[in-house]
């Protein structure tokens, strides 16, 4: 399906040095960011009090949230939990106060607003727990890249493989960064949300190199260059279909999803747009760094291999 067709093809590899030097650029500063200020971990990666109170009717969060703010909490996630009654609380650890002293002292500012609210449950999640979530999320990641680099090698060949994981966590890092930078909550939501754009972010590199082979088979007389800049652009129309669908739902729980969703509808639009930029710019411009050619992405397997006149001969796999 495509909306519209272009004719002649965009010279995007003609600019891949200076967009790639801009890309290195923001890359850097992301690290930078990550390493002098950090990730401002949610309470499910530091440790804190989780509590769970029940309404008689469907709760109000944004009066709630206000509440927990008077206490001199800052950006406590409050979320509906199971029914619109029931609210969860994570607390974070403060200086001075045991888990049910930070319990009792919010559950009656709770009550103060609307007497009908009853404590269901009130637990601590310590720091262990917290380190665990962190070396869980952080192997969770290393699989998926590692998943990732070895299905590329087989289906492609292996500057592919390097090329699309330099891409892809050129936009994990760049998320980070932002996260850093601005000191937004990094919660699980985040992080599932990181993992997400890394198997988003890989699909529209596999369409982007998919093209490219299939051009390698069909055009003996193009560059390396033009024929990924074909690739590109007989792919634009797709891109435009895939990610604008994709980022209007986002954009609406970024928009209307409340607090709960913010962090990870934030996420998820900053990698969509690096994603598509880093396939073009990053992934494709790195493999033509690399030196592909025809030969890495064709076996020899007869006479008719690339012959134009194959019905077979262009078919991607």
């Amino acid at each position: 399906m495509e909306l519209f067709r272009i004719r002649k093809d965009i010279p995007f590899m003609k600019h891949a040095i200076v967009l790639n030097a801009i890309s290195f650029i923001t890359f850097l500063l992301a690290v930078f960011f990550l390493t002098t200020r950090g990730l401002n971990l949610s309470v499910e990666f530091t440790g804190g009090t989780v509590m769970e109170v029940a309404y008689e009717q469907p709760a109000d969060l944004e009066s709630v949230r206000k509440v927990i703010e008077g206490l001199g909490y800052a950006e406590v996630p409050v979320q509906n939990f199971g029914t619109s009654r029931d609210v969860l609380l994570r607390l974070p650890v403060q200086a001075g106060k045991s888990s049910g002293e930070q319990s009792t002292v919010v559950l009656a500012a709770l009550k103060a607003q609307n007497p009908d609210v009853e404590l269901r449950r009130t637990e601590f999640v310590g720091p262990q727990v917290g380190r665990e979530l962190v070396e869980d999320g952080l192997k969770a990641l290393g699989m998926v890249i590692a998943g990732i680099m070895i299905y590329l090698a087989f289906r492609f060949e292996w500057k592919y493989a390097v090329s699309a994981i330099v891409a892809n966590l050129h936009d994990v890092i760049i998320i980070l960064g932002f996260f850093a930078f601005f000191q937004w909550e990094f919660s699980l939501a985040v992080l599932a949300a990181v993992l997400a754009v890394l198997g988003y972010s890989v699909n529209e590199s596999v369409v982007i190199f998919d093209r490219i082979r299939e051009t390698f088979r069909r055009q003996r007389k193009m560059s390396t260059q033009q024929i990924i800049d074909h690739a590109i652009t007989s792919t634009i129309s797709r891109t435009i279909i895939t990610h604008g669908s994709t980022q209007i739902m986002v954009l609406s729980m970024l928009l209307f999803g409340g607090p709960t969703l913010f962090y990870f509808a934030l996420a998820l639009t900053i990698g969509i747009c690096f994603g598509i930029y880093s396939s073009v710019f990053v992934g494709a411009a790195m493999a033509m760094w690399l030196g592909i050619k025809r030969e890495d992405l064709i076996k020899s397997s007869g006479k008719n291999e690339g012959d134009p006149d194959d019905p077979n001969a262009g078919a991607v796999v």
